[in-house]
């Protein structure tokens, strides 16, 4: 009897290991689900505003994603980069990490990129992170097309 506790004890991480991912999956795929279903550019939208920009006035680099995400689920792509350019690349993101996440809880190797490519992502991300920020807040055109 207390051989099979223990077999039951050592499977116990592993379960919660390979469980964690799916549970955060269904979660991603639910909150996706909720924002194609519900328009976040609607009046009276249940999707809080950028509390950023409520109390600077200005658009931060992430202003637009949940709007991007709600037209870019909805089939319209060109729209979704109209709200925010960097709505594809943190979507892209997220399931590069989710599958990466998944695949070491089950043993296998995580997704990898080339060293000189993360290298560069992650000299550039910042840089362009701050740069789209400060680009989208300058009045008048051509930069009034990058507010959300």
């Amino acid at each position: 009897m207390t051989r099979v506790l223990a077999v039951a004890e050592s499977t116990k991480p592993r379960v919660l290991r390979r469980a964690a991912p799916l549970l955060c999956g269904c979660a991603l795929a639910a909150g996706a689900v909720l924002v194609a279903a519900n328009d976040p550019a609607a009046a009276g939208s249940r999707f809080p505003g950028c509390i950023f920009h409520q109390t600077t006035g200005l658009w931060c680099p992430g202003c637009g994603l949940t709007r991007g995400l709600h037209q870019l689920l909805n089939g319209a792509p060109w729209s979704a980069i109209t709200y925010n350019l960097f709505t594809p690349v943190v979507v892209l993101a997220i399931v590069w990490a989710w599958l990466s996440w998944l695949r070491t809880s089950w043993g296998r190797s995580a997704l990898a990129l080339p060293a000189s490519l993360q290298r560069t992502i992650l000299a550039a991300l910042p840089v362009m992170l701050v740069l789209y920020g400060v680009l989208r807040n300058i009045p008048g055109e051509p930069f009034r097309a990058l507010a959300p």
